[in-house]
């Protein structure tokens, strides 16, 4: 079962028993000020040096978007050169076989450091490694992913630039009341035409919707009940504040929509209470409604799921994406379980289904998805997640 819906279950529960108790909210309210310093400053000295260097492309691209928080970026750093390394150790292992997502999320890297480069003056040239994913390597190793070659250029700054301090993971329900902003689709799949072998599908329709939601919610099951799977992702899950202190990245309590009273009494709980507490029928309610809650839910497709430019691309899109939902005040998360069975069936050599069934709600058997998302209006405010420092991404 998946920890972070244990997360959930356990703060709501703990609220209801703590509700009229001054000292918990007391006690919420400052733990969840305490964004500053340590493995939170990335997020505020970001663009701190006013002088253009290719550094401070580095700062931004920390920023983006990382599947669990794994950030399995590294980069190289030379006066008119940046190389995007992927780190194959900071993976999930069993829920991303393929390291399909950790090419995604590199992807997300990629586009934060290509909107700081035209902030800060630079021409750039991408060069990305051509190849097809495959079964995670055993060894830790840096794979080069892209070399991106810099020359001078004219400084332009776009309101996706502007958005990347405040784009954060919002795990909170959204609230299906409120409509989207006016042409925001339109908006968003012209923003997001990126390149030919990448397509967005936005879904609107209720019987559409729902076809999601029940795929989605019964591989979210499946997925985890694998013991596999559950182990790569618990690996990330950081359930103190020492652990987020130490670790700088990963799945904190803070980071997953509770409310302040909630939040605090999960972090006091016991780590042996927060894995048991769940039950199977909470966990496929809770995942359910809150992908009912969005207001609009979106896939990803590509032509070839398992070229890594295509998952880079498709990488540089949702960062995109989620950067646009940003400056309109909208949230935006993953929601990928049914997009990682996929890889799941595959790697075990199991029938294709959630992949028929993906391809059924699109429409098209010529795009493959791999990337599902969610987006709307939070009900609550997104905290940021931990961060390591730029020193501690660069290679010598």
């Amino acid at each position: 079962m998946q920890r972070r819906d244990f997360v959930k279950t356990i703060g709501a529960t703990a609220a209801l028993i703590a509700v009229g108790d001054g000292a918990w909210y007391a006690f919420a309210d400052g733990q969840l000020h305490a964004y500053e310093g340590g493995p939170y400053s990335a997020w505020s000295n970001w663009n701190a040096n006013p002088e253009p260097k290719p550094l401070n492309l580095v700062r931004a691209a920390l920023l983006a978007a990382s599947p669990h928080n794994t950030q399995p970026w590294r980069f190289r750093v030379g006066d008119a050169f940046i190389e995007l390394y992927l780190e194959t150790s900071r993976s999930v292992r069993g829920l991303d076989p393929y390291l399909r997502e950790a090419h995604i999320g590199m992807g997300c890297a990629l586009e934060n450091l290509m909107l700081a480069a035209m902030a800060n003056g630079y021409a750039t040239k991408v060069n990305i490694v051509e190849g097809e994913l495959s079964a995670n390597p055993q060894n830790s190793t840096l794979q080069l992913i892209t070399r991106i070659d810099l020359a001078a250029g004219s400084r332009q700054q776009n309101e996706l630039y502007s958005a990347i301090p405040d784009r954060h993971t919002n795990r909170s329900p959204y609230d299906p009341t409120r409509s989207l902003p006016s042409h925001f689709a339109e908006e968003l799949i012209e923003v997001c035409r990126l390149d030919d072998d990448v397509r967005m599908f936005l879904f609107e329709m209720s019987t559409q919707r729902e076809q999601l939601v029940s795929i989605s919610a019964a591989a979210n099951f499946e997925l985890y009940a694998d013991p596999t799977v559950e182990s790569g992702s618990e690996e990330w899950i950081r359930w103190r504040s020492k652990d987020v202190q130490k670790f700088e990245d990963g799945l904190t309590i803070k980071c997953f929509g509770l409310s302040p009273l909630a939040t605090a009494m999960a972090e006091l709980a016991p780590v042996a209470m927060l894995k048991r507490v769940a039950s199977t029928e909470q966990h496929r309610s809770m995942y359910a409604k809150q992908m009912q809650s969005a207001n609009l839910i979106g896939i990803l497709a590509v032509r070839d799921r398992l070229s890594k430019r295509q998952s880079l691309l498709a990488g540089r899109v949702w960062q995109r994406a989620h950067l646009l939902a940003t400056a309109r005040s909208l949230g935006a998360r993953p929601c990928n379980e049914a997009v990682e069975m996929v890889d799941h069936e595959r790697f075990l050599g199991h029938a294709p289904q959630r992949q028929s069934q993906l391809s059924m709600v699109i429409g098209d058997p010529l795009w493959q998805p791999t990337f599902l998302f969610l987006m709307g209006f939070p009900t609550q405010k997104a905290n940021p997640s931990p961060r390591r420092p730029a020193d501690r991404t660069q290679i010598a």
